[in-house]
């Protein structure tokens, strides 16, 4: 823990009245975890708080208490904005494009930009739920049980369930502490990992009949004909990325999530120990970690794909 860092951090809060949080688009347990996790703590410390995510609350995730809080864009004003387990901060999305600088930048990606006034990034945490975990009591903020279940949904998600090689006995016993609060473990890792819709069922169909594999690689393409014959509300791939991650003899997983105004969408995942996928990642302005990373690039789905199972075969040597 960074004491120094921390009590900047604790004073900056302790200050502050009207506050902005902000996570990054098409967000995932973490994402939502983080956001409401530090949103429903300084909602209870007496701070005015609006919590944004520009794609809204995913469907799997609007069981947790206070998601119906979460906002697509801001309509007050403030004197502090928060961004969590944010890589880059264009990730928030266009409404931020003209804010100014975070005054707290909270993540977990090794990534990450550093673009905040403070900035509280510790890699080594699975989850950026974890960080929150620490250091919310440290910042003079009560964990109560719906600001457990929404921390432990981020630790479970950004781990599949505890299953990820990064899972450390520290991130173990920050699960136990937040059980502790009475929260659910088992309800939470079912409707946060487990429970599909029937269109994201359908839209998994699609993007496994997709299915390819050569040279350590396998990939799956979802295109946007996949989401209007399915019925699938969502612009990601419904965490298929998952599935193609169990798929064995293979060294990296990927998903192409095409999307609206020719852009696709990449997740990779390395499915084996010593592979470093965020670097491929970051070869095209993406981000995230060693066993995790994904990058939005501009082009065509054929193209893109093209380009991406190239580079990834050539920086991790497949």
């Amino acid at each position: 823990m960074d004491n120094e860092l921390a009590g900047e951090i604790k004073k900056r809060l302790a200050a502050a009245q009207n506050v902005i949080i902000a996570s990054h688009v098409r967000p995932d347990g973490d994402a939502i975890g983080s956001l409401l996790g530090l949103g429903l703590a300084l909602q209870d410390a007496g701070k005015t708080v609006e919590m944004i995510l520009v794609d809204g609350a995913p469907s799997s995730f609007r069981f947790l208490e206070g998601s119906a809080l979460i906002k697509k864009e801001p309509t007050g004003g403030h004197d502090t904005f928060i961004t969590v387990d944010c890589a880059d901060f264009k990730r928030t999305g266009k409404v931020f494009e003209n804010f100014g600088q975070p005054d707290i930048n909270i993540d977990h990606h090794i990534t990450n930009e550093k673009f905040g006034k403070l900035n509280l990034i510790e890699a080594d945490e699975v989850a950026t739920a974890a960080i929150l975990t620490n250091y919310l009591p440290a910042w003079g903020l009560t964990i109560t049980k719906p600001i457990a279940a929404a921390l432990l949904t981020g630790l479970l998600t950004d781990t599949l369930g505890f299953r990820t090689s990064n899972t450390t006995p520290e991130a173990l016993r920050q699960a136990a502490a937040l059980m502790e609060t009475g929260v659910d473990m088992t309800e939470i890792y079912m409707q946060s990992l487990v429970r599909k819709t029937f269109p994201a069922a359908k839209y998994w169909g699609a993007g496994l009949s997709s299915l390819e594999s050569k040279n350590g690689l396998v990939w799956a393409t979802l295109k946007i004909s996949d989401r209007k014959s399915t019925g699938y509300s969502g612009n990601d791939d419904a965490d298929l990325i998952n599935m193609i991650s169990a798929i064995d003899g293979n060294k990296v997983g990927m998903v192409f999530v095409e999307q609206q105004n020719n852009h696709v969408k990449i997740s990779w995942r390395a499915l084996v120990p010593g592979v470093d996928v965020s670097q491929v990642a970051k070869y095209f302005k993406g981000g995230g970690h060693a066993a995790a990373a994904g990058a939005d690039i501009e082009g065509s789905l054929g193209e893109i794909q093209q380009e991406a199972l190239k580079k990834t075969r050539e920086l991790l040597n497949l």
